[in-house]
């Protein structure tokens, strides 16, 4: 048994999704789970909806109707007019619409779960309809019904006890019918029943948890890049394919912010020694990426550069030392808003912390941190992360940026950064 999965990138269109279909139908001679991410940018549509939803501003209901509406274009491109995918489509938006009907009665985070899940929900509604309309017979999966978590909204812990039980009671019996079952990334759900969600990009996660319960011999995500570059191609040149990486690399890779794989993704498959594999869709008979126990010796510079970052300088209202019940309060606050620090330091009399700007989030965060501390935020800054760095690829990055604050190890540099605009001579 293996397991597929397949990223919002490769199911943006019913050409996408045709793609999707040919690979599948390439790998039915085992059993194969294939696990699908909400299409195109199907979530951040969602998120808005749920911002306006909660906050009650603006017209979240126009993000419904292009959710609806780009969904629409996809199946009409791939189906009759009389297939029932249009009636899940009808169902999955009236249920959205349900939802806006009505006041905000739970948490942020709560709400997001239940309506941000509708983009994997339908986008697996579609791969399903599709499959069997080429003729590999395919069967439909609840995930929820199978990835048990608790009630942590938004970032849902995995119960891995009931998730494994699950999964061996469930999915196996569909095998018995179809050697293709499709169910959903990043979905999950409480033991009352409640929708959850597994964090951001969270769908790489669902692929390796059902890996890791169904002792399964290998999985692949399939992107829309050649496998693991040593950086995004979107933002730097040259980026070169690494053919092998270890677990242990590729989990410091992810740590560090590398986008190709969620970072919760290998422990599962690192538990069991399964192997990993990052292929392209757009190449499927590439070599790809392989991640096993075994990876390279050595590796080039690996560069990760995340954008949209916020620098917050937290000191005590005194003026005096940062001690170490001060720090504790200040995780505190960091894990109940479920907010990562990328980078962070600590002087005598302040705590510098570095942090991806989700607003809602941050927001929170902020208010909750000024009830005890005094605190500046310094915003529209970039993180770069350069492992296996070298004197030479140092000094390039470093051209028109300011460094605001560095860390370095070994074999790994943090830097904390501005961009200088770049003046010209005139003629």
């Amino acid at each position: 048994m293996r397991v597929f999965k397949f990223g919002g990138a490769s199911l943006k269109d019913a050409e996408g999704i045709r793609t999707v279909g040919s690979i599948i139908g390439l790998h039915t001679d085992t059993e194969l789970v294939v696990v699908v991410s909400a299409t195109g940018k199907s979530t951040n549509l969602l998120e808005k909806v749920v911002y306006d939803y909660y906050h009650q501003t603006g017209n979240p209901q126009q993000y419904v109707d292009e959710f609806e509406l780009t969904h629409l274009s996809i199946i009409k491109d791939l189906f009759d007019p009389e297939h029932n995918i249009f009636h899940q489509l009808n169902k999955v938006s009236s249920d959205l619409k349900s939802i806006l009907s009505t006041k905000p009665n739970a948490s942020y985070d709560q709400i997001y779960d239940s309506i941000v899940s509708a983009g994997e929900l339908l986008s697996s509604y579609i791969v399903h309809a599709w499959l069997n309309h080429s003729g590999i017979k395919t069967a439909w999966l609840d995930a929820r019904s199978v990835i048990k978590t608790d009630e942590n909204f938004r970032e849902g812990r995995i119960l891995w006890n009931n998730t494994l039980a699950a999964s061996k009671s469930i999915i196996p019996p569909l095998f018995e019918e179809s050697k293709v079952v499709v169910t959903q990334g990043f979905l999950g759900g409480t033991l009352r029943g409640q929708t959850t969600t597994l964090g951001r990009e969270g769908s790489d996660y669902s692929a390796a948890i059902i890996s890791f319960c169904l002792d399964a011999e290998n999985q692949t995500i399939w992107k829309d890049v050649p496998g693991v570059l040593n950086a995004d191609p979107r933002k730097f040149e040259n980026a070169i394919l690494i053919d092998k990486l270890s677990y242990r690399e590729a989990i410091e890779m992810t740590y560090y912010g590398a986008s190709v794989i969620h970072p919760k993704t290998i422990q599962p498959l690192q538990r069991k020694n399964i192997p990993l594999l990052v292929k392209s869709f757009i190449n499927p008979e590439g070599e790809g990426t392989l991640i096993s126990a075994d990876g390279n010796s050595i590796y080039p510079p690996v560069v990760v550069l995340e954008m949209n970052q916020i620098l917050l300088q937290i000191s005590t209202r005194d003026f005096s030392f940062v001690a170490e019940h001060h720090l504790s309060d200040i995780f505190k606050k960091f894990a109940d808003v479920r907010v990562k620090v990328n980078m962070m330091q600590n002087s005598a009399i302040s705590f510098s912390a570095c942090i991806t700007n989700q607003a809602d989030k941050v927001d929170r965060l902020l208010a909750s941190l000024r009830d005890q501390f005094k605190v500046e935020a310094d915003d529209d800054l970039e993180l770069l992360t350069i492992r296996h760095y070298n004197d030479s690829i140092l000094h390039e990055l470093k051209r028109n940026r300011i460094i605001i604050l560095e860390e370095k190890l070994s074999d790994t540099v943090q830097m904390i950064t501005k961009r200088v605009p770049q003046l010209k001579m005139k003629d």
